[in-house]
Formats: C-alpha cells, structure tokens, sequence
C-alpha cells in the first residue's frame, strides 16, 4: 500500500490533508510531538471528523492511520526514507525545527537509492517552497546528497482554503482527536513544482501560475478573515458568525474583497470576475456557525498578520501599487493596533505598543509602512 507521512497532526493535519490522503488510498504516518496524539492515533488507528452541514454535523472517519513520536529523529527519518508522499501542517514558526529531522529523512531516502519524492507545504507564508529548501539545505552536509534533494525532492505549496478551528469541548470530550470542519475541501497546488508524475491525490488541484491563486488564498481569505476579527472584535463580537452578520462589518469584508480582487486582477492580468464567486463564498463560509471560529483565535499572532507581505498590509500594498487606496484594509489595519483579548500576550504588546508610541511609529514598526500619506490615511480611522 502507498504510504504518505503528515508532518503535523494539528487540525489541518488531521482535518484536511490527513483525509486526502486516506480518500486518496494511502496509509497515512502522522508526525508530531504531542505524546497523548502520537498514542491515541497508534491505538485507534482512525479518528472522527464532524463535517458542518447546515445546524448539524455529519460524523465520518479517516482510517488507515498511525503515528510518530517527532522527538525520535531517527524513527521520523525511517518513514520519510520510505513515504510515497509528503505533507507538512506545523506552521511557519515550527518548521525550523523540523528541517534538520527532514534533512536526516532526505539523507536516509538518498542512501536507500528510493525514488523522488513530493513535499505538499501546507503553510501560510508566500514562497514557503523557497524557505523551506534554505532551511532544510542548511541541516545537509555533504555535497553529493545536496544534489540530490535539489534534483529530486519537489517542495510543493498548497493553499489552504479549509476552515478548521477548534472543535466543541463536547465533541472532543468524546474522542480527543476528533476535529470539526466545514465541507469546503479544495487543495490548490503548484504544478509546476512537482518532481516526476503528479500523484492524484482525492480534491488536490495542480494550478499555474501558483503564486496568483496563493496570493488569492493570503490577500482574499485570510485578509478579509483579519477584517472580520478584528472590526468584529471593535465591535465586542466574541465569533466569526457573529461578526459577519453585523451588515457594517459584512460591507466592510466584502468592499475589501473587491478591492484585493482588483488588485489581483491587475497584478496577473486576468478578469476581477473570476475571484467573485469566491468573495461570495468566503463570506458565506464565514456565516458557518458550527464552525464556531473565534474572534480571539483568528485575530491572533497579530504581528505576523501586521507585517509587510502578509494578509493585512500586503494586500494593502499591493491595492495602492495598482491605483486602489483601499479604505477598509486600512481600518482593519487600524482596528488591529486595538487588538488585545484576554490571554492574548503578544496582541497586548502590539496594542500597547501602538498606544503608547502612537499609531505612526506603530506602523512603521509592524507594518514597515512609512509613506507619510499611507501613514496619514491609516492613521485617521484609529480614533
């Protein structure tokens, strides 16, 4: 049997990608650190996925499954040396610790003479496939094995379109890895990075130029995700689904939507039409209540989301690089420098930060925004 090795058994590990392995024919090795997961998956070898439909739930299973501890080097390096497939869901800020235990997998797969292999990143970062190959590079020594990961490993990105937050405590009261997600299931990948046959993998679909559809993914679903949390959160609005319900938020999301798609449209030289059945999706999918999606969770890691290429200010700039001053982006912009739920440590310090030292010296701090008219026009819907 095929054999596909996740690297995470987080919520898009086991909630999307883990399925599309399973749906696709494969036995799936899940990778992670988290013990109680790691001998859960390995006793059960299965776990429940409660798809949304409607006011209910639709309870089905991914089989085939078994794991490993990610702690244990050697054990991790043994099933990359063998998998068919691979995919990564860590988060970006995970993934340096796992490029040395891919690297020793990469060593391990060259010394066995096994055949290429194709790594789906499913990461929020443009140009993860780049940084991802720096970092895993840099965990390899010899020169002989370099080549060969460079020739014959495909870094794949994926965009990530699956809404997966935390499930229900009731739901998981029942079995600790079960996971709750919404029916939407598309996996847009790069074609063109794939080394050898592209595997047919259940809903995967190979998409160029790639960078059009994950700047899509970045500056349409996460940024008008952004907008949502944090107007909503202005607003006290502790869920999603009730932030978009708010017509004055639900205007604001979609007149920040037309504007990325514009943008987009301009950048890749393509209708703007083509992105509006997915504006009316996206806003749609944000209604989902069973879905449950927090304000708090999906306005958190604020200062990634406030950077320069990221979802808020990257869809901004590129909005203004093609003649749109986008009005409101610049409120979320705004509205994120108010940003601090409770527990929330590292939005307390943007938010601190912003009202301690002024919203000009926040931008140009977090968003490396310093055009004084960019400033002046952000800045006027901080009050």
């Amino acid at each position: 049997m095929k054999k596909a090795v996740m690297y995470g058994a987080g919520n898009i590990g086991r909630g999307f990608i883990g399925e599309r392995f399973f749906k696709s024919g494969y036995e799936t090795v899940f990778i992670d650190i988290n013990e109680t997961v790691v001998d859960k998956l390995n006793n059960d070898k299965k776990y429940p996925l409660y798809i949304t439909n409607g006011d209910n739930y639709n309870e089905t299973y991914v089989e085939n499954v078994r794991a490993v501890n990610g702690k244990v080097i050697e054990n991790v390096a043994a099933e990359i040396a063998s998998a068919d497939i691979m995919a990564t869901a860590v988060g970006v800020n995970v993934l340096p610790y796992i490029a040395a235990p891919i690297a020793a997998g990469i060593v391990k797969r060259f010394e066995s003479g096994a055949a290429p292999l194709n790594i789906i990143i499913c990461e929020n970062k443009i140009e993860c496939d780049k940084y991802l190959r720096q970092i895993i590079s840099e965990k390899i020594s010899d020169s002989t094995v370099l080549d060969y990961f460079n020739k014959s490993i495909g870094l794949v990105e994926a965009s990530i379109g699956r809404m997966v937050p935390a499930a229900p405590k009731y739901i998981t009261e029942k079995n600790p890895l079960s996971v709750c997600v919404e029916p939407y299931c598309e996996l847009p990948v790069d074609r063109l990075a794939f080394v050898g046959e592209i595997p047919a993998i259940d809903n995967m679909i190979p998409c160029e130029p790639f960078e059009m559809y994950i700047r899509r993914k970045l500056f349409m679903h996460n940024m008008s995700h952004a907008v949502t949390a944090y107007l909503g959160y202005l607003k006290g609005y502790t869920y999603i689904w009730e932030a978009i319900a708010d017509s004055e938020i639900k205007s604001a999301a979609r007149a920040a939507l037309s504007d990325s798609a514009s943008a987009l449209a301009a950048e890749y030289g393509v209708d703007a039409k083509i992105f509006e059945e997915f504006s009316d999706d996206l806003i749609n999918r944000f209604g989902n209540k069973l879905l449950g999606d927090t304000v708090a969770r999906v306005g958190k890691d604020t200062i990634r989301k406030l950077s320069e290429n990221d979802r808020l200010t990257g869809a901004y700039k590129l909005a203004e690089k093609h003649g749109i001053k986008s009005e409101p982006i610049a409120r979320a912009i705004a509205a994120a420098f108010k940003f601090a739920p409770e527990g929330d440590k590292e939005s307390a310090e943007v938010a601190a930060y912003a009202k301690a030292n002024g919203i000009k010296s926040a931008l140009e701090k977090y968003c490396s925004i310093t055009n004084a008219d960019d400033i002046d026009f952000i800045s006027s819907f901080s009050n």
